[in-house]
């Protein structure tokens, strides 16, 4: 064990799966802020700093008018409704998510940025309740409510024993995975980065003394470089590597080319075995790309969005729930398995049948081009094919 890592590492319980696999959740970005902080039983000051929107309750108002009342408080468990009962059926080994707020009682919000999302600290029982392993952290939002805001979010997570990536004390620590051991199996390295196109500020890099986030400024081969040097310090033989890239815009299901052309060259010249893409506020294509993963949007999975209107034929409320396997020697993709949620009332439910036909149907059309497919895999369930 490198011990740059130690701070970063967190040991998870075993799964129900073959020792020969380790088996992940991951999901879209969950964003427990704001109006969800609101109905938490322990809410930051309602005041918030948008052009349209001057108290986070409105956002909650706006849910309940769309879908009816929401309690308050709701406690721990709640924001998670149904996928709690997925996870306990399957058991995954690790459980990983991209936090998109700060989890502060900082007042310091990020002059001009218009959206700035945090949760109190004392809330952080919401993601306990999931028993959530690491949080990836280099994102639009974690500094939303500035540098303290960020130190904070990361001594939460710490005194909760929920690893992170992506964001820390210096660039050095911005750039060093999280370290999550499987006992039996193996070994799992987190790496996070965001890049600008997500709308991540340049000025929120880490510095060799400034707290900050992993900024990927470009794709270009300088920042390829970075990469490879920052894996190739501590990845030892039979470890599983996952990086999480916050990229792209918020709505559209074009990939660009050198998003592809990015997460090609982190398989094949930095050895990742998983590419874990968020931003799009909707789902996007699976890739399978030498027996390797890539979620280049994983849509979102828990916000206060509901009641805003704008690019519904998007369907920004639908979800999934991922689901993969992976060979625990090699990294290589065994199988995937979705399951299809919705967000309703500032929680997540089981997407009804034909809500879960049309993710399936999308998930069709735009993985075409990749040779990826999916079918049901009964239970609500569907599970990726590709050629």
């Amino acid at each position: 064990m490198h011990p740059e890592l130690s701070d970063h590492s967190i040991l998870a319980a075993p799964g129900a799966s073959s020792p020969a696999v380790i088996t992940l959740f991951l999901c879209g970005d969950v964003m427990t802020g704001r109006g969800i902080d609101q109905v938490l039983p322990h809410p930051c000051a309602p005041e918030i700093y948008e052009s349209v929107m001057r108290n986070a309750a409105g956002y909650v108002q706006l849910a309940e008018e769309v879908n009816g009342p929401i309690p308050r408080p709701v406690d721990y468990p709640y924001i998670w409704g149904d996928s709690l009962e997925v996870l306990a059926k399957l058991q995954p080994d690790l459980r990983i998510i991209n936090l998109e707020t700060s989890v502060t009682t900082s007042n310091d919000f990020w002059p001009g940025k218009g959206i700035n999302y945090r949760m109190h600290p004392d809330n952080i029982g919401c993601l306990t309740a999931a028993r959530i392993d690491c949080c990836t952290l280099a994102n639009n939002h974690v500094l939303d409510w500035g540098h303290d805001g960020l130190v904070e979010t990361l001594e939460v997570l710490q005194q909760a024993a929920i690893a992170s990536a992506g964001a820390g004390l210096d660039q050095q620590e911005a750039q060093t995975p999280a370290s999550l051991i499987v006992p039996g199996k193996g070994r799992l390295l987190v790496f996070a980065g965001g890049a600008g196109t997500s709308g991540v500020p340049a000025d929120w890099a880490a510095g060799l003394a400034r707290p900050g986030v992993n900024v990927l400024p470009d794709f270009n081969g300088q920042t390829m470089w970075r990469i490879k040097t920052a894996v190739s310090a501590v990845r030892e033989p039979g470890d599983v590597m996952l990086f999480s890239i916050h990229w792209g815009d918020n709505w559209g299901y074009h990939i660009p080319a050198a998003e592809r052309r990015l997460a090609h060259q982190l398989i094949d010249e930095a050895g990742v075995d998983v590419v874990y893409g968020h931003s799009s506020h909707h789902v996007k294509g699976i890739e399978v790309y030498r027996d390797r993963l890539i979620l280049y949007g994983c849509g979102d999975f828990l916000n206060d969005y509901e009641g805003i209107s704008g690019y519904e034929q998007f369907r920004g409320d639908l979800s999934l729930m991922y689901f993969p396997a992976f060979d625990a020697s090699s990294g290589r993709l065994m199988r995937l398995d979705m399951v299809p949620m919705q967000i309703r009332r500032f929680q997540t439910v089981r997407a009804g049948m034909s809500d879960s036909e049309w993710l399936a149907a999308t998930l069709n059309r735009e993985g075409k081009q990749f040779g990826t497919r999916v079918e049901s895999a009964g239970d609500g369930m569907l599970s990726l094919r590709w050629d």
